[in-house]
């Protein structure tokens, strides 16, 4: 096991599934060996706002909570909750991005307009980003609410955990009847 703990940050609106995607990585990370602390921060998440929830793993991990700089992976369920992190990404962190836009109060009323240049500005401060269209994987697979476990399949890249423990952690972890959409959500994931 690397004795190095890892950063890991969730980002994402409400109703998108990122706690189900934290409650998914903290058993798998459990079930692995590793001491897990997440904590969840819920804005308005019931009416769209943003949801932040913080995973920290490793051999010995004392708090939950991630400062700026020190994210080694941020796992973004919109592109602009991607940008809005940002800064808590460490020098060789990752993003990882969904693609796509949910507009935020500002522009629903209509006093913004949705950037057009979200990822080009997360490149520009240096930043690796792996961005795709989670949403168009999730309804492949079956459903539009499997993006959070698409998002998963595409982390699961980057972490030293084994395919196969990943599919057993969404069996135990999903409601049976959705099991077969996750699956397939996190395998196109994972390959795309």
């Amino acid at each position: 096991m690397n004795t190095k703990t890892t950063n890991l940050m969730i980002v994402g609106v409400g109703g998108q599934g990122s706690l189900l995607a934290s409650k998914l990585l903290g058993k798998l990370l459990v079930n692995e060996g590793y001491d897990v602390k997440v904590s969840e921060v819920h804005g308005m998440s019931q009416r769209g706002g943003s949801v932040v929830t913080y995973v920290r793993f490793g051999e010995k991990v004392t708090s939950p909570i991630i400062d700026e700089g020190e994210a080694d992976f941020i796992v973004s369920f919109e592109k602009i909750e991607g940008a809005r992190y940002a800064s808590y990404l460490s020098k060789d962190g990752k993003v990882i991005v969904n693609t796509q836009e949910i507009d935020p109060m500002p522009v629903i009323i209509g006093a913004a307009t949705y950037p057009s240049d979200v990822l080009d500005s997360l490149k520009a401060k240096g930043a690796f980003v792996d961005a795709f269209d989670a949403l168009s994987l999730a309804k492949e697979a079956g459903s539009s609410k499997a993006v959070n476990i698409a998002l998963m399949g595409r982390l699961a890249k980057y972490l030293p955990i084994p395919y196969e423990k990943w599919i057993a952690a969404i069996k135990n972890t999903v409601a049976p009847k959705f099991v077969e959409i996750n699956e397939k959500a996190f395998s196109l994931g994972y390959n795309a």
